[in-house]
Formats: structure tokens, sequence, C-alpha cells
């Protein structure tokens, strides 16, 4: 809010003496004087009479002034500015537009939007806003200048620009009936798997493990069982099997069962 203040002075003469009034009002009371001393028809009772009432009326009129020169200087002060806020989407499927370019035309000023799409700046009425992204079009937006509130609301749509086209895959086989004919005929290679089933064979696994000899680790571990049986049976005669009666009736068992015959048939 702006103050103005206004000064002048009048010269000393009769009933005007030590009055201030403002400089554009003396023309007024100086013609009103002359009109005034021209006519000779008022006393000079009635002369000051109307010189104090044309006071009154003056400070009336100067009071209506001053407030119209505050009221235009309040109105020329009134920032045009407007807190612009909105979210930018997909024309498709109405999805937010991330980190879209939010710039005022013919300006350095502007914006990016979040994540969600979602901007706030502040901007001036009757300013050209405009909106683009990769992959969509630029739309250009104008600011109304006649809002009367200091808060502005936008949805602003953006339309594809960049079609994305559906993956090609090139054969070389000119028709659909020769690429059939060529994937029945085709050979496939054997793969580690089934390479791995061929060598890992249960019959060949089995030959393989009769014949194959002891290892080291096999050797190293037998060499221990008997070490530790003679320091078992050390200072006395070691058991016969012989003589073992659990081991005659696992003996009599397997034989009733034809566990023999079977182990011979296999091989």
């Amino acid at each position: 809010m702006s103050t103005f203040a206004f000064t002048s002075s009048f010269p000393k003469s009769g009933k005007c003496a030590n009055s201030y009034f403002p400089r554009i009002m003396f023309p007024f009371i100086l013609v009103a004087k002359i009109v005034l001393l021209e006519t000779r028809k008022y006393s000079l009772q009635f002369f000051v009479f109307f010189e104090s009432m044309n006071k009154q009326m003056l400070a009336v009129f100067l009071g209506l002034i001053l407030s119209l020169i505050s009221f235009l200087g309040q109105a020329q002060d009134k920032p045009d500015l407007v807190q612009f806020s909105g979210v930018v989407v997909n024309g498709e499927n109405l999805q937010p537009v991330p980190f879209a370019s939010i710039m005022i035309s013919n300006t350095n000023r502007g914006t990016v939007t979040d994540y969600y799409g979602y901007f706030s700046f502040v901007a001036q009425l009757g300013d050209t806003i405009e909106f683009g992204s990769v992959g969509y079009k630029t739309a250009d937006y104008i600011i109304p200048d006649t809002l009367s509130s200091e808060r502005y609301s936008l949805i602003q749509v953006l339309t594809i620009d960049t079609i994305i086209l559906p993956e090609a895959r090139i054969y070389p086989w000119p028709s659909p009936a020769q690429f059939k004919q060529a994937f029945l005929n085709l050979d496939i290679p054997a793969d580690d798997l089934e390479r791995a089933r061929k060598n890992l064979a249960q019959a060949a696994m089995r030959e393989r493990v009769q014949e194959m000899p002891m290892g080291p680790g096999a050797n190293f571990k037998y060499q221990q069982n008997l070490y530790q049986s003679q320091l078992y049976y050390a200072g006395q005669a070691p058991p016969i099997s012989l003589l073992n009666p659990v081991a005659w009736a696992q003996f009599i068992s397997a034989w009733r069962n034809g566990d023999f015959k079977r182990n011979k048939g296999k091989r």
C-alpha cells in the first residue's frame, strides 16, 4: 500500500492567510474571487461566508481526491501473480507423465513435474505456458488474465507423438510352408543334459563300478579299518566268522530267499 503526501501554500492575503491548499485548487479559488468581485452583487460578509463554505467543500473534495489516488495506487501496486499448479497426464490412459518440462514462453523460468506428474510454480496472469516431454506433442496454455483468485489449478493432457512398432523377425525361409518343412527336418543336436544321460547309463555304470579298482581314498580307509581292528583285538585272539551264529542265521535266511540265485541271474 502506497501513501502520497501533498503540501502547498497560498499567499498571505485577507482571510486566506496561513491557509494551505494544494496548488491544483488555487485557480478555482482565484476564479471564484474574480467573479464575485466583478459582479459586486454581494457584500463582504457574504464573500467571507462563501469563502468559509468553500473551504469546507474543498476539504471534502480534497479528501475524495486523496482517497481516489490511494485506491489507484493500490490497484497499480497489486501484483498480478498467481500460484499455478496442476498435473500432466497421458492422453491415452490418463497416467501421470513424470519429469515433463513446463516453461513460461519467451522466458527462462519454468519447472519440471515430479514422478507423479505434479507441478506448482508462480506465474503471471496472461502468461503462455508450454508443456513438453519426450515422446509427446508440445502443448500450450494461456493463464486467464481475469482471475480473481491467487491460485489456479490445471490438468494438462499430452498426446503421444511417437508410435512404437511391434517387433519384426526376419527368417531365411521365403514361405511358411518351407519353414514348416525345414523345422520338421531339423536335426537338433544333443545338449549337455542328453550327453550326460548317455554317458551315465545305469548298465554301463554297473560294469564300470565292478571293474574299477579302489582309489586312493578307499585304500586309505581300508588300511585304517584294518589297523583299528588290530588295535581293538590286541592281546587276544581275533574272532572267527565261521563260529558266529548271527552270520550263519543271515546266510541261511538269504539262501532260503534265493538271493544268491537272483544275483547270479543278473550277472
